[in-house]
């Protein structure tokens, strides 16, 4: 399965077609997406790059959803990026992509574009001279980058990263599956997170956006749903 790239659009939330739309889903459904959206953040995204095997994508966009993360970032510079939907469990329905894979190297054009959204870029490695996890600063807005296991984040993405992040290990082994290594950090940066007293909600427009998003991606035959509601609408006007 292919994804379908979502951009970030700035628009004008219809109020009334929202609330049409969560008339329709059950109460059950509205309230699972309110205590969704509680826990909700952009405050920090992930960043995969070139990430070639499918189910460590997918595990990562599973951690992404279970732990609040709502945007990840995909580099596909020698590779084409998949999700699993065996692996993700349908996840992939509920946070949303920015892809980048339209230049031959496509690492500057993620790292300008998160960068113009506030995000600091901390390279997740076990080398170099690293923050450890536990005393990593959860306040300023941050984009943790994962690099295939072995070769890790690429040399441009390392030099251009504010920070570097690793989990502390003492064992044989020097790394860990980037899949796993994601989850670990999400989990503990994501707990501490809600605990502080940063501000890292969506918005109330975010949350709309979110709203209205999810109550498309649920009802059957939502657009004809949606066109009725127009021509409905225009008939009262």
């Amino acid at each position: 399965m292919i994804w379908v790239n979502l951009p970030k659009i700035s628009f004008v939330i219809d109020i009334h077609l929202l609330k049409h739309l969560e008339s329709i889903i059950t109460e059950n459904r509205k309230l699972t997406f309110e205590r969704i959206l509680q826990n909700r953040t952009r405050h920090f995204t992930v960043v995969l790059e070139d990430i070639y095997q499918k189910h460590n994508t997918s595990a990562v966009v599973r951690s992404c959803d279970i732990f609040g993360i709502q945007d990840i970032h995909i580099i596909e510079n020698k590779y084409n990026s998949y999700v699993s939907n065996q692996v993700a469990k349908g996840s992939q329905k509920w946070i949303d992509f920015n892809e980048y894979n339209t230049e031959e190297y496509n690492t500057d054009t993620c790292i300008e574009s998160l960068r113009n959204s506030g995000y600091q870029l901390i390279a997740t490695t076990p080398h170099n001279d690293s923050c450890v996890l536990k005393d990593f600063d959860i306040s300023k807005k941050s984009a943790f980058v994962f690099g295939v296991e072995k070769a890790g984040v690429s040399e441009k993405m390392m030099r251009e990263a504010d920070g570097y992040l690793k989990i502390p290990m003492v064992g044989f082994t020097e790394s860990l599956n980037v899949s796993v290594a994601a989850a670990i950090i999400l989990n503990d940066l994501t707990t501490r997170l809600r605990d502080s007293n940063v501000n890292w909600q969506l918005s109330e427009s975010e949350k709309n956006e979110k709203r209205l998003d999810w109550c498309k991606k649920t009802i059957n035959n939502v657009e004809q749903i949606i066109e009725r509601y127009y021509i409905d609408n225009q008939k009262v006007s």
